[in-house]
């Protein structure tokens, strides 16, 4: 390497070192909250089963590193270092007063949050199906939803897609009803021996319902069904039942 290429080298090292502090320093920086309580309980780990090893007092400050789950990391103005409960978490304030807001992992945050994912067992077609879904919320009642399922079946295996809209009727109530419809595309591959079937792929529309039933933490229980209609490039439409059972978190 010629000298003018080493200080070439050198001067791009610098530069880039240069940009990179200021998103360095920036990095470092963390969320500052008060106690606005008597005092904030820190935990040696994240549970309510590790004991309580440090006291920070009212108008104490402590820094979010990250959270856990339930449980949130903080370190306190002189630097120890602990977990604090979502529960203790909400008794905490901004530098200007203002209440510490943050997506619960409980009924208040199963009635309103942003995202969901899940896995069933069922049937489609008649066939045994196994299935996984995501969701993202645009508002408490209304969320755009796709799936993604396998089926296996006596006389044809398959491939499902959906994507389409969610109305929660009763966000706020542990068994919340639910209606679907969208559209997507089915894989079938049939099991013909006698005549050599070709495997084909068409377009679907469903509409559907179902049933959400609120575990615990971010967990809870979903049964939904979907009526699809097939439409083949035959003009024939065929109709296939979608019956699910499964888990799901939100988060």
């Amino acid at each position: 390497m010629t000298t003018r290429a080493r200080s070439c080298a050198l001067a791009g090292l610098l530069l880039l070192a240069t940009l990179l502090t200021p998103a360095l320093s920036a990095a470092r920086e963390y969320l500052q909250l008060f106690v606005a309580q008597p005092y904030l309980e820190l935990h040696t780990g994240p549970g309510r089963g590790y004991p309580v090893f440090h006291v920070v007092p009212r108008e104490g400050s402590v820094d979010v590193l990250f959270r856990r789950t339930d449980w949130f990391k903080v370190r306190t103005e002189h630097g120890v270092e602990g977990w604090a409960s979502q529960a203790d978490m909400l008794k905490t304030v901004l530098a200007d007063g203002s209440a510490f807001k943050f997506d619960l992992g409980d009924r208040a945050g199963f009635t309103s949050h942003r995202f969901e994912m899940g896995i069933f067992a069922g049937q489609y077609g008649g066939a045994t199906l196994v299935s996984g879904f995501g969701s993202v919320s645009l508002n408490s009642q209304l969320a755009l939803e796709g799936a993604l399922g396998n089926f296996l079946g006596k006389f044809s295996n398959g491939v499902t897609g959906d994507i389409g809209f969610a109305h929660v009727l009763a966000p706020e109530a542990r068994w919340s009803p639910f209606l679907m419809l969208g559209v997507g595309l089915v894989h079938i591959e049939p099991k013909s021996t006698l005549v050599q079937a070709t495997n084909r792929t068409e377009q679907t529309a469903y509409v559907g319902g179902g049933i959400r039933y609120y575990l615990t933490r971010r967990f809870f229980l979903r049964a939904e069904y979907k009526a699809h209609y097939i439409f083949t490039k035959r003009n024939e439409n065929e109709d296939a039942d979608e019956w699910k059972l499964g888990f799901a978190f939100f988060f």
